[in-house]
Order: structure tokens, then sequence, then C-alpha cells
């Protein structure tokens, strides 16, 4: 079983695709604090959609919780910290049942001290650069009605946050960043139909 580990999540749907993905591959999810929103919003159930009743999930006040309640240490090569500051690739990972994939918050991932403490356990997930991945920024309006939109457009419709000023998507959506990565794990380890 592996265990999908959600710091500090600001965005109750992605946490509610995160957990309907986490019980269909028999996956425990794990959710520490401060969380962006109530376990009882409706768009975390919704896009939980009945999974969420089935779903195994713990729930910590803070990275010292878990760490001491799932008896993890500095040195931990279970630990898989999911950053864009990593030289390696998820893929370049060797995963094995137990293992923790430890995801950041939507707005601004993983915290740098955290990141310093585990630097051998960082992965990144390879993505083409910005102007190459977003080649329609141009289209997007003049700077006038860029400024007056840009309380609107900070965060695309998948969920990416993006930069009012410039447009550039900044990272994954959550819910799929945690989908590849769980998934490259389960097929690794030799999950059943894969």
């Amino acid at each position: 079983m592996f265990n999908v580990v959600l710091v500090a999540p600001e965005i109750p749907a992605n946490t509610g695709n995160i957990g309907r993905t986490c019980v269909v591959t028999g996956s425990r999810l794990h959710l520490v604090g401060p969380l962006g929103f109530s376990l009882d919003e409706k768009s975390l159930h919704r896009a939980g959609l009945g999974y969420w009743e089935s779903l195994d999930v713990t729930v910590y006040a803070d990275w010292d919780e878990f760490v001491e309640k799932n008896a993890l240490t500095a040195t931990d090569t279970r630990l898989h910290l999911l950053t864009k500051k990593a030289r390696r690739t998820y893929a370049e990972a060797r995963y094995a049942d137990g293992d923790f994939l430890v995801f950041g918050c939507e707005s601004v991932g993983l915290p740098e001290e955290l990141l310093a403490a585990h630097a051998d356990c960082c992965e990144r997930i390879p993505m083409l650069p910005d102007a190459i991945s977003l080649d329609n920024t141009a289209s997007w309006g003049s700077t006038g009605e860029r400024n007056s939109h840009a309380a609107l457009l900070t965060r695309d419709v998948c969920g990416n946050f993006v930069n009012p000023e410039d447009y550039r998507i900044s990272a994954l959506n959550l819910s799929n960043a945690a989908a590849i990565v769980l998934y490259e794990a389960l097929r690794q380890t030799g999950f059943q139909g894969m």
C-alpha cells in the first residue's frame, strides 16, 4: 500500500480527486495541516464522489505529528518529496510498498526547510518550459484587461496557479501530479492489471 501525503492542501476539489484515486488504488491518504478547507466541505465530497466514505485517511496537525505517528526518520528512504526543485525525476526513483509520496500545497509547494532536510528524497515531474507549454499568452488580452481580471485569472480551469503578471503556469494541478507519481509507483511494484 502506498501513502499519498498532502501537506497543507488548499483546494478541496484536488483533495477529493486524490482521495478517489487513493481508494481505487488501495492507497492511504495523509492530510498534514494546516488544511485550507474543512473536511465537511461539499466540494471535497463532490470531487471524491461516493468514494470518500471508503477512503483510508488520517489528518495530522502538522509535519512533526505526521513524522512521529508514522515513525519516520530524517534519512527515511520511504519518503518521496515531489517538487519543481529536484534534479531526479519521479521516473528515476525506485518505489516500494509502504512508501510516502509527499506533495505540497497548491500555491507554494513544500516548505524550503523540508526540502533541504530531505534533499536526497526530492523528485520532480518533467514539464515543458512555460514559453513552450503555453504559447497563446498574447491572446489573453492587453495589459489593462489582464490587470482588471487578475483576481479571476490567478488560477486556471485546472486549478493551476497562474502569475497574473505574465500568465505562466507554475505547476501541474495537484491531483494530476499525485496521479502521475502514484501510478508510476504502482507500475514499478506490479499493481494488478498494469
